[in-house]
């Protein structure tokens, strides 16, 4: 699907120019799903160990067979893995759901996370967008790009880099979420006719672009940021 094509490619395009983080520590897709993330970051890094974790057995198995690496059941909140365990963690659309603590979570990630290490974040945006979509996927919370920019300092993070993405398509979200809500609760995600999959492709695919030459979207409807743990020397705003 067209959304987590341009997802997958976001967050890799992130962490590459974050540096990679500490290249001699594991990856870690934390809230791996079904595993199509873990499987991209697979392809991407096949000379660096990959490990996915999430809270469901069932998408755990189907991720470890998507991906052919290891998953574990477990949650973000108190993950199961030793303090600088991972060279970067990459967590998309996790800190909104409802069985995730935000604070508890990112304070696993940063303890998790090795020196050097850092953590690759996409997640909804704009609270005032909330809908049947997150009602249908568990959302219980969505982000601004500021608010998350704190949220990461708090936690002991220094912000490397942080954008809205989503902006064509962000219209067309306001108007079918919030001015013409169908009824009941619906997700977006699912498989859409040929026509609007390759519409939905090359929007996102010239942002895309965008982004990789270094342009920062002043909104749209998700923000991602990458983030480097601070070593305990470091000041919030060094």
């Amino acid at each position: 699907m067209w959304w987590f094509a341009a997802l997958h490619a976001n967050l890799l395009l992130l962490h590459r120019r974050a540096g990679g983080g500490n290249a001699a520590q594991p990856l870690l897709d934390a809230g791996c799903g079904t595993g199509g993330l873990l499987a991209r970051i697979a392809g991407a890094y096949p000379e660096r160990t990959a490990v996915g974790l999430d809270a469901e057995p069932v998408a755990c198995r189907r991720a470890a067979a998507k991906s052919a690496r290891p998953v574990c059941a477990g949650s973000v909140n108190t993950l199961p893995f030793a303090d600088g365990a991972f060279g970067a963690i990459f967590s998309a659309d996790v800190l909104c759901h409802r069985d995730a603590d935000e604070h508890a979570a990112l304070g696993e990630f940063h303890r998790c996370l090795a020196e050097g290490g850092v953590l690759v974040l996409n997640l909804p945006a704009y609270g005032w967008l909330m809908s049947r979509h997150d009602e249908a996927v568990y959302n219980v919370r969505r982000y601004t790009r500021r608010g998350l920019v704190r949220l990461l300092e708090a936690s002991g993070f220094r912000v490397i880099e942080a954008s809205y993405w989503n902006v064509v398509l962000l219209p067309i979200m306001v108007l079918t979420r919030k001015l013409l809500p169908a009824g009941g609760a619906e997700s977006d995600v699912r498989t859409y006719p040929a026509p609007v999959e390759r519409l939905c492709r090359a929007a996102t695919g010239f942002e895309h672009a965008l982004l990789r030459r270094g342009l920062r979207f002043p909104f749209g409807g998700s923000v991602i940021a990458v983030a480097a743990k601070r070593s305990s020397g470091e000041g919030a705003h060094d």
